[in-house]
Order: structure tokens, then sequence, then C-alpha cells
């Protein structure tokens, strides 16, 4: 499937475990509009890199970056774009963060955002239990870091509908 250009851009990253159940990820990707982008790193991707989710003009919808450790080329990609689009702040990108969460490796998905200025990112399917409520309060009140719930109510949420 092709269409035009790209109008958004979504990074699911991090790590959702190998379970059969978990599938709020690959639900996510089915359900994310044609003309978006999934740029990606970790194995979270396991869950929808398998699917045909077709390219845009020629450009995959899926860009995987490797592994967590190597979301600093998703840090890397998103500086590209803001100065592609002569934007001050990073936060001004048609980009989404839904990050997957399952492990300690996903957090440095999270802490490279977080050391850009990223605000707005959810964690899924649960915030990382490392966190104190105080700690956790201040990413929610500061840097709007949020949960997921459901795909629709996601979906919704992320497009603005």
């Amino acid at each position: 499937m092709e269409t035009g250009a790209i109008q958004r851009f979504f990074v699911m990253a991090g790590c959702d475990g190998r379970m059969k159940s978990r599938d709020y990820y690959t639900e996510f990707a089915l359900q994310i509009p044609r003309d978006t982008v999934i740029l990606t790193a970790g194995c979270a991707k396991y869950k929808y890199n398998k699917l045909e989710l077709g390219d845009i003009g020629g450009i995959p919808r899926v860009l995987d970056a490797g592994q967590c450790n190597d979301s600093y080329s998703l840090a890397v990609i998103a500086l590209k774009l803001k100065g592609l689009f002569g934007l001050e702040d990073i936060n001004d990108l048609p980009i989404s963060y839904n990050i997957a969460w399952y492990e300690q490796k996903a957090v440095i998905v999270l802490l490279a955002l977080l050391h850009l200025g990223v605000k707005n990112i959810h964690l899924g399917p649960t915030l990382p239990a490392f966190l104190s409520p105080h700690v956790t309060q201040v990413l929610i009140d500061n840097l709007g870091i949020g949960g997921i719930t459901n795909v629709e109510e996601d979906m919704a949420l992320f497009l603005g509908a």
C-alpha cells in the first residue's frame, strides 16, 4: 500500500515481552493511519514488524533502529526532523511516543527522550514499578508522562480526536 506523503510519526519502542496475550502494540500498529511512519527500536517491534503495513512514497512505514540500546538513532532522527521542519522545540514535531515498558532495558529509550526534552510520552502496559509515587507525580506534572489504556482510547488521544 502506498499513499502520498508522511503526515505523522509514532515512536513505538521498548520491550513488550513475548507472551501472545500482550497484543496492544500489534493492534495499535494496525490502527495507525496509513500516512504515518512507525519509528522503532527494541523488541516491541516483533509484535508488528511482520505485519503488512506498506509504505509511504516508497518509504517503509516501519523504520527500525535496532535494539533499545540503539534508541539514540531515533533521537537523531527526531532532531533531524526538527531541523528539517525549522522548529524550535522537539515537542512541535508531528511525533507521538507510545513506549512499551516490560524490562529495564527499555528505560534507555525513556531516558534518551527525556534528555531531549520530549514531553507527553506514554508508557505501557504500566508505568515502571521502580518509580516512587513522588517521582511519578513529578514526571506526570512536569513532562506529561502517561500510561496507556486501550488501543481505541489511546489512538483518539494521540491523534487528537
